[in-house]
């Protein structure tokens, strides 16, 4: 007789893998499937030279994230310069005193949203821009790279229960890489793609895969809301079906260059191309010293530039950084690597959104449903979009799971 496990995990990105560890921790039988070939699902580390992170690369509130801890524990350092966003470095294109507008008035539209958001009827965030303020552009702009969707696209409350201390920083050696260390010791299936979830008798549920069954007494769904419906569950869930779709992904792309004289630029020094139009990308140069320039795109943008292609992307980056420094400085560049979340098979897009009117869906589809229960960043209220949001929603399943199996002694989240 086949071993029935205590979880059987779906998935081994963030959410997963923090599933897996608490498992771990407990003592209890899992396996996580991935439908990949890797670890760390939308985390992914690339190496070469300079190690790049085509997903997450941000340690978001990192004074208070719980991957940090860990990432320093397993012997990985954490880069604590801070983030170059919300500037633009000298005055390429963006004079000192528009970038102080845009500064205070990014601050002021923050500050409505959070004051008045759950007090008002729910909006798209769109409705708390101040009518005529030159600063809407990029305000906008910015708001693609945060939510991979627009401000008319996303809901205002939704973005004020985003809770974040204002500390970004990064793991040298990768975000992915990290994901992938913390699952080094974990039991996982590669290459197996989920098909069905059937709650049967006797306490067993089957798990259908295209590389067999999977038998176990309860089961973790860590799959983002773009593949969710692709699984067929018996019983139906109708409902975190319709949650699934009211929190879409949004798109967010990178694109790493080389850069042939990097002492060009100040390390960790950031350019906009423009602050009069909400469609551009975002171009951080020499991060944590590297002779890079990495290139991020948000929102519709980012979306049509992933499913035109790498070279459709490359060259889009090419003309905005030859607007910003010269006809010539493009020669200079010699391409690395590029993401492709929007048209990759497993992901369809980078992090979830919420629609306007639909930011308690959250709660929904994080619902438990013994013996099924749910993680992943779009169950996360106050950490949606980061990977240490997904990371804890997988330790809250676990935790539930292991509530249901009859475990005992809950230890606290690490």
């Amino acid at each position: 007789m086949s071993e029935v496990f205590d979880v059987v995990v779906i998935g081994a990105g963030a959410a997963g893998v923090g599933a897996g560890r608490r498992l771990a921790k407990a003592g209890a039988s899992f396996l996580l499937l991935e439908a990949r070939d890797r670890i760390g699902g939308r985390a992914w580390t690339i190496g070469g030279a300079w190690p790049v992170d085509l997903g997450c690369g941000w340690l978001h509130s990192g004074d208070v994230n719980v991957m940090t801890a860990i990432a320093e524990a397993l012997g990985l350092h954490v880069n604590r310069t801070p983030a170059p966003w919300q500037r633009q470095s000298e005055e390429h294109e963006i004079k000192a005193a528009e970038q102080a507008r845009f500064r205070e008035s990014f601050s002021a539209f923050e500050a409505r949203i959070e004051a008045l958001a759950e007090k008002n009827p729910p909006v798209a965030a769109s409705a708390y821009l101040e009518p005529g303020n030159p600063s809407n552009a990029l305000i906008d702009a910015v708001f693609g790279f945060i939510s991979g969707a627009s401000l008319d696209q996303i809901d205002a409350r939704d973005y004020a229960r985003y809770q974040d201390t204002g500390v970004n920083w990064r793991v040298s050696e990768g975000y992915g890489a990290l994901f992938a260390k913390i699952a080094a010791p974990l039991p996982v299936r590669m290459a197996t793609r989920v098909r069905s979830v059937r709650a049967g008798v006797g306490g067993v549920v089957r798990v259908e895969s295209d590389r067999g069954v999977i038998e176990a007494r309860s089961v973790i769904v860590t799959a983002p809301t773009s593949t969710l419906a692709r699984i067929d569950f018996e019983p139906r869930l109708g409902d975190k079906i319709e949650a699934a779709a009211a929190l879409p992904m949004g798109a967010a792309e990178k694109l790493y260059f080389a850069l042939a004289q990097p002492e060009e630029f100040l390390v960790d020094s950031h350019l906009f191309p423009r602050a009069d139009n909400p469609v551009m990308g975002s171009y951080h140069m020499r991060p944590m010293g590297r002779p890079l320039i990495e290139a991020f795109f948000g929102g519709d943008l980012a979306r049509g530039l992933a499913e035109a292609g790498t070279d459709a992307m490359t060259d889009y980056a090419r003309e905005e950084l030859a607007g910003l420094l010269g006809s010539n400085f493009p020669s200079r560049l010699t391409f690395i690597a590029a993401s492709g979340w929007a048209r990759d098979a497993d992901a369809l897009g980078s992090y979830s959104y919420a629609k306007p009117g639909f930011a308690d869906m959250r709660a929904v589809l994080a619902e438990p449903r013994p013996p099924l229960f749910f993680s992943g960043e779009a169950c996360s209220r106050a950490r949606y979009s980061t990977a240490h949001g997904a990371f804890e929603t997988g330790q809250d399943a676990a935790e539930q799971a292991l509530a249901f199996l009859g475990y005992s002694e809950p230890s606290p989240r690490a």
